[in-house]
């Protein structure tokens, strides 16, 4: 007995949405009416490219796009010593505007910006695939375009945009030749937003790319601007409807986003070259250069940046903190005159790890175990009145009484 599925197709009539051909858009404001562009033909299709070139002086906020000051610290800060020597124009700027802001095998990156330096200006090209289907395409061109590339940046590109870019070309089975690794696998990636932290964390109130626009780089974006959180939103409304004027907004912040990060580039390479007399106008600022440089190995230069910091307006955490890194970079350095003075100074404060140092100092240094035996005790009484939790407080404890008895022990000697 015939099924009615099957007479019904015998008469032509379509079951379930298998087959069935894409609802026709509405081709009012088509994406080439709104942004100023051209059709990429590739192997998969075309995607739609908008290109736009700046002066490498184009002011932005406070910095250009010109990366003229040598990146010796930031190499060291990357792990790679060959990156002062790479050739700008290998430098590629990325960020994406995608489907969803979680991530996730569903997301689509529905544009992406790359910013490159071409000779004596930076080409900011954005690839935009006006439907899902053109995703090969885009990725065909993406591929192209930052194969050349032997340095990624980015903003937050380690945990977000890379990681998408790749769940989207393994999606797509897109590995040209049976690749393994990606363009950008290869190259050396600067994600910017984990050296912003280390910098600026301590006086902003959040290290967001907005915030660093508006804080470091002095930049106020103009009200063509769109908040990230709605880019999803307006891209499915463009696939609903056809109309691309609302994207508009979304290329201004995609481009003002690139722009962003080769201007942070170029101010941070210009602020960590020349520390000691350079940019920074903050005691914090000075303090968080410090810890870098030291992280770093370079004590010398930590320490000039902790007694800048000491001599500006410093108050509070941030000032007990200045201190007591200092006084243990004078340490390292064989320094102890000048430690012990900031170790005293630091005791007057109540500071426990002062008491605990000038201790050891008078023990192992002076051997004047009755002194030692003092600031000893007076580190008890610290612990004493310190709000520690009881593991802390216990820890503490015995370990100060573990030094009282030897000190004892020496003095009975």
């Amino acid at each position: 007995m015939t099924s009615l599925s099957s007479r019904l197709k015998a008469l032509g009539v379509q079951i379930g949405a298998q087959d069935m051909p894409a609802p026709r858009r509405r081709e009012s404001y088509p994406i080439e009416r709104v942004v100023p562009g051209h059709f990429r033909e590739t192997a998969h299709g075309e995607v739609f490219l908008a290109q736009k070139r700046y002066p490498l002086d184009h002011q932005h906020g406070r910095a250009t796009l010109r990366l003229s000051s040598p990146l010796h610290t930031i190499a060291r800060w990357a792990g790679n010593p060959h990156l002062p020597e790479a050739d700008r124009q290998s430098f590629a700027f990325l960020d994406t505007e995608t489907t969803g802001l979680s991530g996730g095998t569903g997301t689509y990156a529905f544009l992406v910006g790359v910013g490159r330096y071409d000779g004596a200006a930076f080409q900011l090209t954005q690839f935009f695939m006006r439907d899902p289907g053109e995703e090969p395409a885009l990725l065909d061109a993406l591929y192209e375009f930052l194969e050349p590339c032997n340095v990624l940046v980015t903003y937050n590109g380690k945990a977000f945009d890379m990681p998408l870019l790749k769940s989207r070309f393994v999606a797509a089975r897109y590995l040209p030749g049976g690749e393994i690794f990606l363009p950008w696998e290869k190259a050396t990636h600067l994600d910017l937003l984990s050296l912003a932290r280390r910098l600026w964390r301590a006086r902003l109130p959040g290290c967001a790319l907005g915030q660093i626009e508006e804080y470091i780089l002095g930049l106020s974006r103009t009200g063509e601007d769109v908040p990230g959180w709605l880019v999803p939103g307006l891209y499915f409304d463009f696939l609903r409807t056809g109309d691309a004027r609302p994207l508009q907004n979304v290329f201004y912040h995609n481009a003002v986003d690139i722009l962003s990060l080769a201007a942070l580039l170029s101010h941070v390479a210009r602020l960590l070259n020349d520390p000691t007399e350079g940019e920074a106008h903050y005691g914090v600022d000075l303090v968080a250069m410090g810890k870098l440089f030291e992280h770093l190995g370079d004590v010398d230069t930590a320490v000039q940046l902790y007694a800048r910091a000491l001599a500006d307006d410093l108050t509070g955490q941030p000032y007990h903190e200045a201190v007591r890194r200092l006084s243990f970079a004078h340490k390292r350095r064989g320094n102890l005159e000048e430690a012990t003075t900031l170790w005293r100074m630091a005791a007057r404060a109540g500071q426990l790890y002062a008491y605990i140092e000038l201790a050891k100092y008078c023990e192992h240094k002076q051997r004047d175990y009755a002194e030692a035996a003092r600031w000893t005790e007076g580190a008890v009484a610290q612990v004493q009145r310190a709000d520690l939790p009881h593991h802390a407080r216990s820890r503490a404890m015995a370990e100060l009484t573990h030094r009282l008895n030897r000190l004892q022990r020496k003095m009975d000697n």
